[in-house]
């Protein structure tokens, strides 16, 4: 069987090798070349094992590793919060601190309270900021409907709040309270800040209000006169005006019964003269009550 030489010729087993051969010469002050040897980095790479047994038990010393990372329970937490610390030191000492923390979109009623909901403190390095954190605690205020945190390098951060807005005060049990256009009511907004805002009244009034109180605005000598709108056994609305008149709505078709009102005030100019009571529940007429002494 022919024997196999790495680097040479194959030979026959028959013949024997020559010995004492002296290499030929290349020239006078020439070394002889030898032949180029194959580096052992890459000659270890050649000799990897990459049978599906060696993949499998790679795969399970891997498993066996991370168990074992797993197992050290509050050890490994310590190591990576070793490496945070040292991270921000690090970012800390190039000069990456908090120094401006921009608040935008806030009113100067809740300010205050948004300031305060941050909670961060001067110097402290910009990457142990948890933006994530900060965003949540600020829309945790009654005020915030939802709010952008954004890290500006080297030293700034930067708090975009969009608050809910004011709708109304809606008065319930003898308590007033801001809501929204969604009905919702406004934690901690003082509705004695808020006499331009419509007062409703009553249970369901703060659900029904987004409906209404826009049909009311289109009509500004209406607007002008009304003091307050009560919500009906949580089905319809009463004007109540600020000299004491009555405006009846019915249940449906708000906007049909406000142009039948337009019409008749366009005519009579029945908004100035006064009266006690306007009922326009029925839509195919309209009572007019007069108020005293009126004909």
């Amino acid at each position: 069987m022919p024997a196999v030489v790495r680097g040479g010729r194959r030979q026959s087993s028959n013949q024997p090798a020559k010995r004492g051969a002296a290499p030929k010469s290349q020239g006078r002050g020439r070394a002889p070349r030898n032949a180029q040897a194959t580096p052992g980095k890459m000659a270890a790479l050649g000799r990897l094992d990459l049978s599906p047994r060696a993949v499998v038990i790679s795969i399970a010393a891997g498993v066996l590793l991370l168990a074992g990372v797993l197992a050290t329970g509050a050890r490994a937490e310590r190591i990576g919060a070793s490496i945070g610390h040292g991270v921000d030191g690090m970012t800390a000492g190039l000069g990456l601190k908090l120094e401006k923390v921009f608040i935008e979109g806030e009113s100067p009623e809740a300010t205050r309270a948004i300031q305060q909901a941050v909670q961060l403190s001067a110097d402290q390095p910009m990457t142990s900021i948890d933006l994530d954190a900060v965003r949540e605690r600020v829309e945790a205020i009654g005020w915030v409907q939802s709010a952008r945190v954004v890290r500006l390098l080297p030293n700034t951060l930067i708090v975009h709040v969009i608050e809910h807005d004011r709708l109304a005060v809606w008065q319930t049990g003898g308590v007033n309270q801001v809501i929204d256009s969604h009905g919702q009511v406004i934690a901690g907004a003082d509705a004695g800040r808020y006499p331009n805002l419509p007062l409703v009244v009553g249970k369901g009034a703060e659900q029904a209000a987004h409906e209404v109180l826009p049909l009311i605005a289109q009509r500004p000598r209406l607007a002008s006169r009304v003091e307050a709108l009560v919500r009906v056994d949580e089905r319809r609305w009463d004007l109540r005006l600020k000299d004491g008149s009555l405006i009846q709505l019915p249940a449906s078709n708000q906007e049909a019964a406000l142009i039948q009102l337009d019409a008749l005030d366009q005519r009579e100019r029945l908004l100035e003269l006064g009266f006690a009571r306007i009922d326009l529940r029925t839509p195919e007429e309209v009572a007019v009550r007069p108020s005293a002494g009126e004909a």
